[in-house]
């Protein structure tokens, strides 16, 4: 069932957070679009405002009634304007966010984001705030109507919710247990988005190494990979996140022996501590930790491997740090997701004897952050000289307008940023560029492009620039997909980074 609008009123969706969150962004803005809503012109007020908010990001929830103070002189001044509220905060918070701010219309939760637009319908004809937050999914987010922000490349769900019971990380109550899709449907969805111009897909889950264990196949995820070799025009394939305690050796067998399936890895170590790693309930130890990454590169000498890392954890000692850097030295990450601690409400960790003093965590975290840009660096001038596939993206360069340059993905995931040759490339098409230079997060292609090959994902986004002109209607609250800043990038611990 869907809500019908009496003319095209318009939206935008406001996103904060992990991927997770983006990808149910796109849902909520392919449910408005199904309803009649149409995207909002950039820089105009829309006549629906959706925030997507995440729950356990510090202060999270000042930042959400900050920006719903913000929109209160246009809801006063424009009756007929909505605003609503989803996402971890609302299946959070539920009936405290109307109370706080009761100019709000519509509160749904994680495991409803298909009944907005109907949500939104009833508080119109009601004259009242509708909140509606269920303790179970109802649908699988991944057969509800998308409106993917990109042509070339698109998160596919493998999974929702989380089995583990990290001590920092309130997410499993807040997304409830690992749902797994049936393999048949990711593959149909992935060839379904091949057929429409796709060239690479991040397979997507919470934990994606316990995927199968709901219909009881552990080895479920390494078939999944090899099964997307098979899918004729599909050129990348990536995945996010796997968890070091279920990661199995037949997942990298599929990595390195499936053709389309990119080199790279990105996988959580949270602390180089065992101390640490046990009161975080993270079921590893760090020797176990190493030997993934030796087994991996074992196989593939060429792997980028990214990790998240929390600096001061409540009892960690110099010694437990020091554990940390150590991993890090003997990782050679190419890049890492770095935050210092700080209390997330919910959370085991929140109420735990020797939280850390700020002043000894910005310590640390200067530390590990220059160790790991070091190494960011080193590693990175490896890649001067050699010729690369590079996937020309949307948006990824922020100085490309002042440089002359265009940006792009490498196959392990390495931001390239180079000068096009005569023929310039759209987002979506493939060049072949030499690396000249190399800074601690990117790469240089200073010469002209060597070949350019235009793609099918290059139509598709061809196609899409001459659809209509509104703005996007999706408004991102975090960097952009796969654009770390820096290797000390703040991300959100215990939902998956965008790497």
């Amino acid at each position: 069932m869907t809500a019908t609008v009496e003319s095209a009123r318009t939206y935008q969706v406001r996103t904060y957070g992990c991927q997770m969150n983006v990808h149910d962004s796109e849902r909520l803005s392919g449910l408005l679009e199904d309803a009649g809503y149409v995207p909002a012109p950039e820089g105009e007020t829309a006549d629906v405002v959706v925030f997507n908010t995440c729950a356990v990001r510090e202060n999270a929830d000042n930042r959400l009634y900050g920006n719903l103070g913000h929109l209160r002189p246009s809801k006063i001044g424009n009756p007929g304007m909505q605003i609503a509220v989803g996402g971890c905060l609302a299946q959070k918070d539920q009936g405290e966010i109307v109370r706080r701010a009761p100019w709000v219309d519509v509160v749904f939760g994680t495991h409803n984001i298909g009944s907005l637009p109907v949500l939104l319908e009833r508080a119109r004809v009601q004259q009242e705030a509708q909140v509606e937050i269920k303790e179970f999914l109802e649908t699988f987010p991944s057969t509800l109507p998308t409106k993917r922000e990109s042509a070339y490349a698109a998160w596919v769900s493998v999974s929702v919710g989380c089995n583990n019971t990290c001590t920092f990380c309130i997410v499993p109550s807040l997304r409830g247990k690992e749902r797994d899709r049936r393999p048949g449907d990711v593959l149909n969805e992935v060839r379904t988005l091949v057929g429409q111009g796709v060239l690479e897909v991040t397979l997507l889950g919470q934990n994606v190494n316990t995927y199968g264990v709901e219909f009881g196949d552990r080895l479920a995820f390494g078939k999944l990979l090899r099964a997307c070799g098979g899918i004729e025009g599909l050129e990348r394939v990536r995945f996010t996140s796997p968890h070091p305690a279920a990661f199995t050796d037949d997942v990298i067998e599929a990595m390195a022996e499936t053709p389309n399936v990119m080199h790279q890895l990105h996988m959580p170590l949270q602390s180089g501590s065992d101390r640490v790693l046990k009161v975080m309930r993270r079921s590893y130890r760090a020797e176990r930790y190493l030997g993934i990454i030796e087994r991996v590169r074992a196989a593939m000498p060429d792997a980028a491997i990214s990790t998240d890392i929390i600096v001061g954890f409540p009892g960690e000692t110099e010694e437990d740090f020091q554990g940390t850097l150590e991993v890090v030295r003997r990782s050679r990450f190419a890049n890492a997701f770095t935050f210092q601690y700080s209390i997330r409400p919910g959370t085991p960790a929140a109420t735990m004897d020797g939280q850390v003093p700020k002043e000894v965590v910005q310590e640390r975290y200067e530390r590990l952050v220059a160790l790991q840009t070091e190494i960011s660096w080193e590693e990175n001038r490896t890649q001067v000289g050699r010729t690369l596939e590079v996937l020309v993206a949307e948006g990824e360069g922020r100085k490309d307008g002042a440089t002359n340059r265009l940006s792009g993905r490498a196959p392990d995931n390495r931001l390239v940023h180079f000068t096009p040759g005569a023929e310039v490339p759209r987002p979506g098409d493939m060049v072949r560029v030499q690396v000249t230079y190399a800074a601690p997060h990117h790469l240089v292609a200073d010469g002209s492009a060597s070949e350019l090959r235009r793609t099918r994902a290059g139509d598709a986004w061809e196609a899409r620039q001459a659809g209509p002109v509104a703005g996007s209607g999706v408004m991102l609250g975090m960097p952009s997909i796969g654009r770390p800043a820096a290797p000390a990038l703040q991300e959100t611990p215990g939902c998956s980074p965008r790497p």
